[in-house]
């Protein structure tokens, strides 16, 4: 699924504007406050919603290979995580959505494509 499809049915806000979306595909979802959880469970394409705002959430999506980090409830990071997410060609979105309804709507988006397959 296409990361931009996604962005639009959660009213995401793209804060690293530096970052092309048009080319990323979401692969998968992952939930989670837990950077150590995230390391260890969370695949390469997935979308990571969550409302951890620190530095290290950006380390942890770049190493993984995320296609971008989804904030809930409209949270937003300091410029400096910001920053660095551009530097490492992570994707972070802002969405006012609660954590439920943003895995409730990822997963119906990627259902529909495993459906179509």
């Amino acid at each position: 699924m296409r990361l931009k499809e996604y962005i639009d049915r959660i009213q995401g806000k793209i804060l690293t504007p530096g970052i092309e979306i048009e080319d990323i595909q979401v692969t998968g979802g992952y939930v989670s406050d837990l950077l150590s959880d995230v390391m260890g469970n969370a695949r390469e394409g997935d979308a990571w919603i969550t409302i951890m705002r620190h530095m290290n959430a950006v380390a942890v999506a770049s190493m993984i290979g995320l296609s971008a980090v989804i904030f809930a409830k409209g949270l937003v990071p300091e410029q400096a995580v910001i920053d660095r997410a551009d530097t490492e060609n992570v994707c972070l979105i802002s969405s006012p959505l609660p954590v439920l309804d943003l895995a409730a709507i990822l997963h119906g988006l990627l259902n529909k494509i495993t459906e179509s397959e």
